[in-house]
């Protein structure tokens, strides 16, 4: 095993932890505001939720890196790179998990929405207490899959100068020329980031199957 490849690869592998993991949060807020809002009462909310969600998930990622780096700078908005790779990452993902959790509501058994109008429950609350729960176990596995694709995605951000662990590996390869080797590690700390984020969601679904009383899968 060639350690001496591994610490600039690790360093690499943090940033690309890093801005999975703050990605992640925003975009899943992000999902169940536009999913959400694409369900409202309000014709303009649903509006808003729409245009966002058909932007981001009609045009590529490598686009809006792009755009968010060196077209904002031109009407006087700058970020850090990491700031902008967490900010396109997070908008791209979260319009793709938008539609899951959209879905997701629709999937839940019209008779639990009818129950909570017949003890006349407020909306918010019959969404807080009845419906999201169990619309969160229907989102949970097509979540982890999109947890996984944000980690693989993390490898666009090298091109507005973020070092993530594929730019580490180019990097390596460019010094020693050591090209299986190097691509060798990167492939395999790549499987060691994504199978716990795997394992993790699944665990989180079993949770919350059990909590809301749905059967789940193995």
């Amino acid at each position: 095993m060639p350690f001496d490849l591994l610490p600039p690869l690790l360093g690499g592998a943090v940033v690309t932890l890093a801005l999975t993991f703050t990605s992640a949060g925003l975009a899943l807020i992000l999902a169940l505001g536009a999913g959400l809002g694409r369900l409202s009462r309000w014709r303009a909310v649903r509006t808003v939720a729409a245009v966002y969600v058909e932007v981001f998930r009609g045009s590529s990622l490598l686009v809006q890196l792009f755009y968010f780096f060196f077209v904002l700078p031109l009407i006087g908005v700058r970020l850090p790179p990491f700031a902008t790779g967490v900010l396109a990452l997070s908008l791209n993902i979260g319009a793709y998990g938008s539609e899951i959790v959209r879905a997701a509501v629709q999937s839940v058994d019209p008779g639990q929405r009818e129950a909570a109008i017949a003890l006349n429950m407020p909306t918010g609350l019959a969404l807080r207490r009845i419906i999201l729960p169990q619309a969160f176990v229907a989102m949970l596995p097509p979540f982890g899959n999109l947890l996984v694709e944000l980690l693989k995605s993390t490898s666009l951000v090298s091109l507005i100068t973020l070092t993530e662990l594929s730019f580490a590996g180019r990097q390596l390869v460019q010094q020693q020329g050591r090209v299986s080797e190097v691509y060798l590690l990167v492939l395999l700390l790549y499987l060691l980031m994504a199978y716990p984020l795997t394992r993790g969601m699944r665990l989180v679904e079993r949770w919350m199957a059990r909590r809301v009383g749905v059967g789940a899968g193995s």
